[in-house]
């Protein structure tokens, strides 16, 4: 007999989550919240950078940026200096409140691609082809001019909570310090890095690797695991906030991992299915399990991995999507196309 099957489950229409929409001249290369939320960088690939209200969308600056283009943008730890780099050998420090550019740091080759402020907003790292600089982020003097590395840099980053610089290369991940010109250690593995991620505790580092694999160190003891089969190279990697999880990229399908236990050899990862093409951009929440995917057909989808078998919410932005960034306070997400869009968008509520 034919009847009514009430239901609990709620279909949400993106347009009421979305706060703001703004557009840029070009695709967007690198987004960037401050540490209060007060401000939104956006770095087109052609140069300028756009310093909205991150709230409201306003914009308050529109900084010339790099000539050639800006790779990436990133705020230190007090939110009172956005540094740059880009294609014009420079990294730049801005005045946010004014706008004006404070210092021009030279990279030492002639395309500045990546940067890092150490936990505490002191520092700066730099990394132009092979070399890795380190500078003083208050009057940017430079404090390190470390040995060229073998190829070419991939990544840099910071190991949480400490003054220790980690750099990728062919072959390895090199450990540095402000005060010694040697590298402090070296985790080698034949292999070209495309990206690293630190768990927020510190206790593991993985790469996403050229050969459409992901490689995994504990740090403490130095061993490592590789998982493979991923459609393609893997460039979307993210933690969650205890260290647990790992997301991964490398096709169509979020592959996560759980740390926990008895650790990932042999574990059966959880995986989300809801792209068509592959993905462009992964980032989990700070704090609780939700994660947002982005994929380059502009698709865009919140998840709950403890109910992985649909979205939260999906929403087109009709062109590929290149970054996505979660506010400090998880409370707003925001969105860079490649067709210039920048958008914010509120957290959907958890089931």
């Amino acid at each position: 007999m034919p009847g009514i099957k009430p239901t609990s489950k709620r279909i949400l229409n993106p347009q009421s989550l979305q706060q703001w929409l703004a557009q840029l001249d070009d695709h967007v290369n690198s987004l960037a919240w401050s540490s209060d939320g007060k401000w939104l960088a956006a770095a087109s690939i052609s140069g300028p950078i756009t310093i909205f209200a991150g709230k409201t969308g306003q914009v308050l600056h529109v900084l010339d940026g790099h000539a050639f283009g800006t790779c990436k943008v990133a705020w230190n730890a007090s939110s009172t200096t956005l540094a740059s780099v880009g294609q014009d050998g420079q990294a730049r420090l801005w005045d946010p409140e004014s706008g004006q550019e404070r210092l021009r740091l030279p990279g030492g080759a002639a395309w500045v691609e990546h940067l890092a402020w150490s936990p505490d907003g002191d520092l700066l790292a730099t990394t132009a082809g092979r070399k890795l600089r380190l500078w003083n982020g208050a009057d940017g003097q430079l404090i390190q001019d470390y040995p060229d590395h073998s190829s070419t840099i991939s990544d840099v980053s910071w190991q949480p909570d400490t003054q220790v610089l980690t750099s990728t290369a062919y072959g390895s991940i090199m450990f540095w310090q402000p005060d010694r010109n040697e590298p402090l250690r070296n985790l080698e593995w034949k292999g070209s890095v495309l990206v690293m991620a630190w768990s927020p505790n510190g206790s593991y580092i993985a790469t996403g690797d050229q050969d459409a694999t992901v490689h995994f160190w504990i740090t403490k003891t130095g061993t490592d695991l590789q998982m493979y089969g991923y459609p393609t190279k893997v460039r979307e990697l993210s933690w969650d906030g205890t260290s647990r999880y790992l997301a991964t990229g490398g096709g169509p399908t979020v592959t996560i991992w759980d740390c926990s236990g008895k650790g990932l050899e042999g574990s059966r990862p959880i995986e989300l299915k809801g792209h068509a093409t592959f993905l462009s951009a992964l980032a989990f929440k700070h704090h609780g399990r939700v994660i947002a995917s982005a994929s380059t057909n502009g698709t865009l989808m919140f998840w709950q991995i403890d109910k992985p078998k649909q979205p939260l919410l999906q929403a087109s932005l009709g062109s590929g999507i290149s970054q996505l960034v979660w506010s400090p306070d998880d409370h707003l997400v925001a969105v860079g196309t490649e067709a210039g869009v920048v958008t914010v968008y509120s957290a959907p509520e958890v089931r």
